[in-house]
């Protein structure tokens, strides 16, 4: 069985390439996970032939794939301080961000501007802060992952097994992920379902940006329905029925409704109107999960909308409805 290191590399061990990996640099790969390691001792490694994948030499620019195994040495690493690491308040604050516990996983409300791992500059994200402030005997490892900017219900499994399982129904489509969004434009019609195809593509730097590809691209399907009707845009809830990067916010935009505060995929003009209102952020929450437990019940949890976005929502105008809506609710309305 190959479990993901914590890197904590001072014996040989071994990392098992994840989807959400595939396709990056191994050079940036490493020092987005080695934290504390200089980048001159990973890049020595690398000409010394010392970091191999599938028993391979790598060079810096190798590109890694889902499932690679990639071998590192034993590397000593840099002391360092709890603060440095994330403990502390950092750990207490998400502490206090827990949302539902069991023995086999806890799920935690994530704020947005929070990135769940390290990375990309970033040394230590969500679950690194998580783990340090719980200790280095408790397994904790993501089941999924959210956008840095997207807030909400965040899975993470407290032991391999629950770690597969959970991975197991992901796939499967038994967990039922359902978040809000507020989009350009004015919804008419019933719900939809959108099924196109994504392709992940990865810029120089570990960047990745996802595009409609209905020949080279993985399945995905969301399905839209209405939640409240704006003057010239639209909340949105969506329910998830597979888990690709940047789903929801290509989709979106696909269907004809970017989501306010995007700056990868959105549109400028809505965004610069919707800053005016307080938008700091990407309007992208993950708001409800429904997870199949092993009694045979099912844990239903749920993340509020958080201030900053139900701020915004006051501050937009309810759309009117037209004379034929009208009409249509109040025959609805008829015994």
């Amino acid at each position: 069985m190959i479990q993901r290191p914590q890197l904590r590399t001072e014996e040989v061990s071994h990392l098992q390439i994840d989807a959400d990996q595939a396709g990056r640099r191994i050079d940036n790969l490493l020092v987005s996970m080695l934290g504390n390691v200089p980048k001159s001792h990973i890049y020595r490694m690398l000409r010394r032939g010392e970091i191999r994948i599938n028993g391979r030499r790598a060079k810096p620019e190798t590109r890694v794939a889902e499932a690679d195994l990639v071998r590192l040495p034993p590397i000593r690493r840099e002391p360092e301080s709890q603060a440095a690491r994330g403990g502390g308040p950092r750990g207490q604050f998400l502490e206090g961000r827990i949302l539902y516990e069991d023995e086999q996983m806890l799920i935690l409300d994530k704020p947005s501007g929070m990135a769940v791992h390290g990375g990309s500059g970033l040394r230590y994200g969500l679950i690194e802060t998580l783990r340090n402030a719980r200790g280095a005997e408790q397994f904790l490892e993501l089941a999924h992952r959210l956008d840095r900017d997207t807030s909400g219900c965040l899975i993470i499994a407290k032991s391999m097994r629950s770690l597969r399982r959970l991975h197991e129904q992901l796939r499967e489509g038994r967990i039922g992920k359902r978040y809000l969004l507020l989009a350009r434009g004015t919804w008419k019609g019933p719900d939809r379902t959108i099924s196109s195809s994504l392709k992940k593509d990865v810029r120089p730097g570990g960047e990745a940006v996802v595009r409609v590809d209905q020949h080279a691209g993985k399945a995905a399907i969301t399905h839209f329905s209405l939640c409240r009707q704006f003057q010239d845009c639209s909340l949105l809830s969506a329910d998830l029925r597979t888990g690709r990067t940047h789903q929801i916010r290509v989709h979106a935009r696909h269907a004809g409704f970017p989501v306010a505060g995007d700056d990868k995929y959105g549109d400028e003009a809505f965004n610069r109107r919707v800053l005016a209102l307080g938008l700091r952020r990407l309007f992208l929450h993950a708001q409800r999960l429904e997870i199949p437990l092993e009694t045979g019940a099912a844990a239903t949890v749920e993340s509020p909308l958080p201030a900053e976005l139900e701020s915004v929502l006051r501050a937009l105008t309810p759309s009117t409805p037209t004379a034929a809506e009208t009409k249509r609710k109040a025959g609805r309305r008829r015994p």
